[in-house]
Order: structure tokens, then C-alpha cells, then sequence
């Protein structure tokens, strides 16, 4: 997600709790503290581990397609690899939503998602000699690493590569990028799932033994900050920048024309940490327990702004310039989200979570 200027080890789940137990509505001061630790054990689990060992997996089948495009360079299986960095890049971007703790600690997110592409910078790196094997990459700089320099190598200008015209260079290149980002995705749900760093058990005693968070007040405004920051960035950055300029160049995912489908994602992201996944509770039960109506309307601001997207029928690099009111109101549904994140769900959290 960060801007700039132009082997898989798989862990059981851990730290499930009896709190699942509760109510839906908290109906005593107990019942609603036992939902505050059935909410953060069910994000950590649910939502966060299990998104992230999603990403894991999706990385490494991503450089296998890339592999096996190294191996045999047909047009099939140059589809393949922008089929699964498509999936890639689903996966990630519904991660967004939840960028603090390891992800941020540990410079993971600019390490594989620096935008955009400095295309001219990458075609030099590509005519020189340095040498670009896996143990390479990590020392080039950021906007030569990750997502787009690879969705640049396979996908061309729109889509119109060819995969006869890919170079011995550019197959070791986009070889080396995808091994790092396999490793990198690798590294980011260890940080997670286990020691030493082990993030899920830091979240999970929020204000019972966390050395990061000193109570579960903490834990939840970082929950909504990462809600408010991810509307910011989409709406405010991703989106907004390229069309007050009216300039393509600077959209996020240009090459594969993907960058409404990763705005949409997002804000998936978002609906998943605030309604819960996998069966879990999320934000949505602490919010319900003591305000349906305030619960009401943020589901309802969530919907509108993920809905709005469907409006955009084009690549997001044409709708800038030939959609203009449909990416207007796109922004417009994400301020309104922002907007009640902001001034909502925080005071909700700032006078609820007390302990």
C-alpha cells in the first residue's frame, strides 16, 4: 500500500477461547466484557491469522505459476501467473484494512506493495549487469520490489503481452520477485502465528500480559485505526490523486487494469474485520450490544461504499477520465464510511472499552 513519489510453514490457529460463548447482545457488564475478549481473540484468529496464511499460500502458488512460466514461456501459462497474482493481490488487499503490528513494525508492506512502478528505472535495471537472483532483490529499491514490478513484467502495457516477447532477463527477474514475495508473505504470518514475535498471542492479552497493548481499549482503537486508515488511503490517495491529475500513470495497478477491483477489496477488508469471518464475532457485536442503530448505520455506510464500485465499468485508468461521476461518488461513499469511523465507531470505542 505504500506511496511513492514518480518453503511455507503452515501452524494450527491458536489461542481459541470458551468466550464464543457469548451473547449476541450483552445484556450485563459481564456479558459485555466477555464479548470485548471474544472479539479480539476471534479478529487475531479468525480474520488476521487466517488472512494472512491465506496470503501465504496464495504467494507460494503465485511463484510456482512463475516457475512453471520460467520453465515453459507459452501464453497459457502466462495467464496462469496473472491469474494467481490476481488472486494474490485479493488476498493482500482485504489484508489492508489491518496494517499495524508486524506488517508495519517490519517494513513487509513496502517491501511488497510500493507503487507505482518507476517503469523507466525498472527497463534500466533490466538492460544492466546486476545480478538479479533471489538474494539480490532485497537490496534494490522499494519501487523496483514487490506486486507492480512483476504485474508490469506480466502483464505489459494492458494486458498485451506476449510470452515469446519475455527476455532470459526478465524471466529471472520476475522468478527472483516473486520468490521474495513468496518469503516475505511467509515471514509476515509466522510474525503472527508464532514465536518469537508471535503478534496473534500480543492481541489476544490486550490488557492481560500484552507487552504491545496495556489494556483492550488499545487493541480496539488500532482495530478502527486501521478502518480509518485504509478509507484515507483508498479514497483520499489511491483514487483521488490520479483523478484530480487526470493521470493514469499514477494509478495503482495500471498494467493489469485491476486497481478498482483492489479499491473494491479494501473495503472488503474493512466489512470483514467489522462484521467478523469465519464464524467469528467481530467489531459489529461490541458495536450492537450497545447501539443497534450506530451498528445500522455503519453496516449500511460499508455496503454503499463496497457497492459503489460496481458502478465503475471500466479500468480504473479510463474511468478517471471517462466515469468521472461514478469514481465522484466512489469517494463520496468512502468519505461518508471515513467520516463515521471517525466520528462514530472511535467515540463509541473511547467511552465502551473501559478496562
Amino acid at each position: 500500500m505504500k506511496r511513492i513519489v514518480l518453503p511455507l510453514f503452515i501452524s494450527t490457529l491458536i489461542f481459541i477461547s470458551a468466550c464464543n460463548k457469548a451473547h449476541n447482545i450483552a445484556t450485563t457488564d459481564t456479558d459485555f466484557k466477555t464479548l470485548e475478549q471474544t472479539v479480539i481473540t476471534d479478529f487475531a484468529n479468525n480474520v488476521a491469522l487466517s488472512s494472512y496464511l491465506k496470503l501465504s499460500v496464495a504467494a507460494a502458488n503465485f511463484n510456482s505459476t512463475i516457475q512453471t512460466l520460467n520453465d515453459v514461456t507459452t501464453d497459457d501459462n502466462l495467464q496462469r501467473s496473472r491469474d494467481a497474482w490476481k488472486n494474490l493481490r485479493q488476498v493482500w488487499e482485504q489484508c489492508e484494512s489491518f496494517l499495524f503490528g508486524p506488517v508495519e513494525d517490519n517494513d513487509y508492506d513496502p517491501n511488497m506493495d510500493t507503487w507505482p512502478t518507476d517503469y523507466v528505472q525498472l527497463d534500466s535495471l533490466l538492460a544492466s549487469n546486476y545480478p538479479l537472483e533471489a538474494s539480490n532483490i532485497q537490496n534494490l529499491t522499494l519501487s523496483l520490489r514487490g506486486y507492480h514490478p512483476i504485474e508490469y513484467l506480466i502483464f505489459g502495457d494492458h494486458g498485451n503481452r506476449k510470452a515469446l516477447e519475455l527476455t532470459t532477463r526478465q524471466k529471472l527477474y520476475m522468478n527472483s520477485l516473486s520468490a521474495d514475495i513468496m518469503n516475505t508473505c511467509n515471514a509476515l504470518y509466522l510474525s503472527w502465528a508464532s514465536a518469537p514475535e508471535s503478534f496473534a498471542e500480543q492481541v489476544v492479552t490486550a490488557g492481560n500480559g500484552s507487552t504491545r497493548y496495556s489494556s483492550k481499549q488499545e487493541i480496539y482503537m488500532a482495530l478502527a485505526g486501521g478502518l480509518i486508515d485504509i478509507c484515507e488511503e483508498v479514497g483520499n490517495g489511491k483514487m483521488k490523486e490520479p483523478f484530480d491529475a487526470k493521470d493514469p500513470s499514477i494509478v495503482e495497478s495500471p498494467y493489469s487494469g485491476n486497481s478498482a477491483i483492489d479499491f473494491k477489496n479494501n473495503i472488503i477488508g474493512i466489512q470483514n474485520v467489522y462484521m467478523g469471518l469465519n464464524g467469528g464475532k467481530g467489531l459489529k457485536d461490541i458495536v450492537a450490544a450497545k447501539n443497534k442503530s450506530l451498528d445500522n448505520s455503519l453496516q449500511s455506510k460499508i455496503n454503499a461504499a463496497i457497492n459503489s464500485f460496481d458502478n465503475i465499468t471500466v479500468t480504473f485508468e479510463e474511468a478517471i477520465i471517462s466515469q468521472r461521476l461514478q469514481v465522484q461518488q466512489s469517494m463520496n461513499a468512502l468519505s461518508d464510511l471515513k467520516d463515521a469511523l471517525e466520528n462514530n465507531l472511535v467515540p463509541f470505542i473511547q467511552n465502551n472499552i473501559l478496562d
